[in-house]
């Protein structure tokens, strides 16, 4: 048996003219059988198979192919050709090829065993392929040899360049560095097959970039080979790197790529001032920390070695100005650290320094790094808004505190030489609600509404202090409110309770656990008392427990609960706080009696009917039906014939004489109409009475604005508290009109020398002026005549 490989005729030439084919067989085993190649009988040909399972010599055997890749030819290319000494020439032997492309890639002549490739092979993308091959009887169809494997390899020629896969590349070296500073490795990489040939020994040489620098021939690694050079004179350089194959000979396929480098900043620059004198100016009224002016001291170096430290190494202000360096744009910010005052000092001189912070040894003789300038800060006069004396107010007042009590006295001056006049107000978007009040010329703090902790803890209010001759200049203040607590809010329970208690119950079992909470916050803790109200603490079905742990149990006192006798129990219980004085609170504990089973789970809660309803006929219930009817419909008749009555205007019988109030388009209501308005408040606020009495017809557009004040307010000695009573009063009155209206209030405070001024005196105040003459007027003025002229009449009027 022999496989051979033969050359092709001139029409498979490559492009150099020549393509070198070698034999296809390797490790050639030739075996000739006994006896000459003839057919197989059909006898033979049914022991085939059985014989080919048995250890049989190969009659040819084949390992390996080589063919060159890329061919461009138009017809297949030849590979080799398969052989069997069986094959006698006659067509007998047909030959099969399988495995890797085979019928795609490789196709094979089933008569003469010719291979051809019929698809164009590149050695990068697959190597070698791996293929079977087997002579069958063209006849039967039967193996006249076992299958063999080959394979075959594909031949590479130099068709790929180098290629920088990493490319392009960016790098930097920092300036001033030696020659032969390394700054960066290029690798190329070739495709072809770097154990056959030159193909792909590649060879690194430098296109642009000298003569700033070099690259190794075989390592492809850049070094610097100027020295001194500077970033500040030139920073970015480009340079291409050519990569040949074929160890740089001619011929060779090459790759190029760039490499963009950098020259990274080194300390070489010192800073310097562009300037040696600064020229600046400054209110008097600039608040601390406000910027007055800024230096700078150039630096050609950038980032971490362009930073700067300003500071001042002389001068008159090194205690009234302050400098800092801006990390961003490394300039010096000079700004106040003082209050200034123009009829202090005027003009300050300061030196100052900047400097690198941060230095490298070799370059230490390009010195110094560092540089100074003077700088001259003029204060200029301004018209200063007043100041507040100190600059905040903290103020803790106890939430019972009353209306108009003074809490704090705010002061402020002009700081200015004319020491104008200071008027004080409250800015109404720090106390939306008016909780506050500030005298106008003293500048005292007062309350001005109820203050409740529970509500409002704390207040942040500002005050404002303007010039009297100057209302632009406005100079505020903070005052932070406490609240402080009171005991003002009796305990309660935490939630509503309701308990069971179960008809088996025994005595001193646990029905309920209650607790409570209180809205106070006493500095000490809470601490609650439970107990049973009076009236529930002699009952004989329930006692409490107080565990001393702000938590009660209420257990139960006897045994032989009833559904059917009471199913419910409301059971009081007292709750006491720890405050002074001490309040207290009564909740109630609701306990359902329930049937339970043996384990005390509940089994119904409800009542259970002990008497059967008596069955009614239709009839009964129509009848029960038609006679509510008829009642709701005299109830109905009876409330329209009520409603159709005039109601009366006036509630009170008694006569008595008040001014009117009434709207514009209103009517009067002549002199029947007394219930309008209380006239004795205005005489004598401390008559007033509570109760005032409304008209039936008509709800009062303005009732009175001179209702009762509290006592407590009345008996200090200060008209303002009253008057700001009697605006808060105004102010939560809710059927107050909505636009300002003008109060008159007559109320001389306490202990006047002229008592009242008012031509009209109390009704309550006995009189000696007659009105008798009042019945000879006529009866329009007969209600006045009753009143004044009677001296008979006992008691008061109202």
């Amino acid at each position: 048996m022999w496989t051979s490989g033969r050359m092709s005729n001139a029409k498979n030439l490559l492009g150099l003219g020549i393509s070198l084919y070698f034999w296809g067989l390797m490790d050639l085993t030739t075996t000739v059988l006994s006896g000459s190649a003839r057919p197989l009988t059909e006898g033979q040909e049914d022991n085939l198979s059985d014989k080919l399972h048995q250890r049989m010599k190969r009659s040819w055997v084949w390992n390996q192919f080589f063919v060159l890749e890329e061919y461009t030819g138009t017809d297949p290319l030849y590979v080799g050709k398969l052989h069997s000494d069986m094959d006698r020439g006659d067509g007998s032997i047909k030959y099969i090829l399988s495995g890797e492309g085979a019928g795609i890639v490789f196709t094979i002549d089933d008569t003469t065993g010719d291979i051809h490739a019929i698809q164009r092979l590149d050695r990068e993308e697959r190597s070698q392929y791996t293929l079977r091959a087997q002579a069958l009887d063209r006849r039967t169809g039967r193996p006249m040899e076992p299958e063999s494997e080959f394979i075959i390899k594909i031949q590479d020629i130099n068709d790929n360049e180098p290629k920088f896969l990493d490319g392009p590349y960016v790098a930097s070296v920092p300036e001033m560095s030696p020659v032969g500073t390394s700054v960066i490795q290029v690798t190329a990489t070739d495709a072809d097959d770097p154990t056959y040939g030159n193909s792909a020994r590649v060879v690194y040489s430098i296109l642009q970039g000298q003569p700033y620098f070099s690259v190794d021939s075989r390592t492809g690694l850049i070094r610097t080979a100027l020295m001194n050079m500077d970033r500040e004179a030139k920073e970015y350089y480009e340079v291409i790197i050519q990569a040949k194959d074929m160890g740089g000979q001619l011929g060779g396929l090459a790759g190029t790529t760039t490499v963009n480098i950098t020259l990274s900043d080194v300390n070489d620059n010192p800073p310097r001032f562009p300037q040696k004198h600064y020229q600046m100016s400054v209110l008097e009224s600039a608040p601390v920390s406000s910027t007055v002016g800024r230096v700078v001291a150039k630096d050609l170096d950038e980032g971490i070695n362009a930073e700067m430290k300003y500071s001042f190494v002389d001068g008159d202000g090194l205690d009234v100005f302050d400098i800092n360096t801006d990390p961003n744009y490394q300039v010096g910010i000079i700004t106040v650290r003082k209050p200034l005052s123009f009829e202090s000092k005027k003009i300050y001189t300061l030196k100052v320094e900047g400097a690198n912070p941060h230095l490298e040894m070799r370059f230490l003789n390009l010195g110094p790094f560092r540089d100074t300038t003077t700088v001259h800060i003029s204060v200029e006069d301004v018209d200063e808004p007043p100041v507040f004396e100190p600059s905040f107010y903290f103020v803790e007042v106890p939430e019972d505190v009353e209306i108009g009590t003074t809490i704090q006295i705010i002061s402020a001056k002009d700081p200015d030489v004319t020491n104008n006049s200071i008027r004080y107000s409250i800015d109404r978007s720090s106390d939306p609600r008016r909780f506050f009040y500030v005298d106008i010329t003293s500048g005292a703090l007062m309350t001005a509404r109820p203050l409740d902790r529970e509500d409002v803890s704390w207040h942040n209010i500002t005050v404002m202090a303007v010039e009297l001759n100057n209302p632009s200049q406005v100079g505020s203040v903070s005052v932070t409110v406490k609240v402080l607590d009171v005991n003002d809010n009796a305990p309660e329970f935490a939630r509503f309770y309701e308990g069971f208690v179960c008809e088996n119950a025994k005595v001193g079992q646990l029905i309920q656990t209650v607790s409570a909470i209180d809205r106070d916050d006493p500095q000490e803790g809470q601490h609650f008392y439970y107990s049973l109200a009076p009236e529930a603490a002699n009952n004989p079905n329930f006692t409490l427990r107080d565990n001393q742990d702000n938590t009660a149990w209420i257990l139960t006192r006897r045994s032989g609960f009833r559904q059917h006798e009471q199913n419910t129990f409301y059971l009081p219980i007292l709750i006491s706080d720890n405050g002074r004085p001490v309040l207290s609170s009564t909740g109630t504990l609701t306990v359902h009696v329930c049937s339970c089973d043996d384990d005390g789970m509940v089994m119904s809660c409800n009542v259970e009917a002990y008497v059967l309803p008596i069955s009614l006929s239709r009839g009964a219930l129509i009848a029960i039906l038609a006679c509510i009817f008829v009642l709701l419909v005299l109830v109905l008749l009876i409330l329209s014939m009520r409603r159709q009555r005039k109601q009366p205007y006036i509630i009170d019988e008694e006569e008595n004489i008040h001014e009117n109030i009434v709207r514009y388009d209103d009517e009067g209501g002549g002199e029947e109409d007394t219930e309008a308005f209380d006239i004795a408040a205005m005489w004598n606020p401390r008559e007033a009475q509570l109760v005032v009495k409304n008209r039936q017809d008509m709800l009062p557009e303005i009732e009175s604005l001179s209702r009762y004040v509290p006592q407590a307010c009345i008996m200090d000695n200060n008209v303002h508290n009253y008057v700001l009573a009697k605006l808060y009063e105004a102010d939560m009155d809710l059927w107050a009109p909505p636009f300002d209206s003008l109060q008159t209030y007559m109320f001389e405070g306490n202990g006047s020398v002229a008592e009242s001024l008012s031509s009209l005196q109390s009704v309550t105040t006995d009189s000696d002026q007659s009105y008798d003459y009042l019945t000879d007027w006529g009866p329009r003025f007969k209600k006045l005549a009753e009143m004044y002229g009677a001296t008979d009449s006992s008691g008061a009027l109202w």
